[in-house]
């Protein structure tokens, strides 16, 4: 799965931190604060989050954009200390 991470980090705590976890898991540095891989699955990912909440405070922002997921393209957010995940579907023809 194809799994971009984007990084809007309170402190340089938080940034050391989360930036470490996404090397140690695979990613590459695209540009400051943008993070890919192709070579996501699905357990590894679920590691990550939590490995990511552990590292991150409340004044800290991560976005996933995950595709496929069911086909379709998921976006993940962590605000505030809250996981949120909206799905992106294709309109259905009438």
């Amino acid at each position: 799965m194809f799994v971009s991470v984007v990084l809007d980090l309170g402190n340089e705590d938080s940034l050391k931190a989360v930036t470490g976890l996404l090397f140690r898991y695979g990613f590459r540095q695209m540009q400051k604060g943008v993070f890919e891989s192709t070579s996501m699955d699905d357990k590894r990912l679920s590691r990550l989050k939590i490995d990511m909440d552990r590292a991150t405070d409340f004044y800290d922002s991560i976005r996933f954009y995950q595709y496929p997921v069911d086909g379709t393209v998921a976006i993940t957010s962590l605000n505030e200390k809250r996981w949120r995940r909206v799905m992106i579907r294709e309109p259905e023809d009438d």
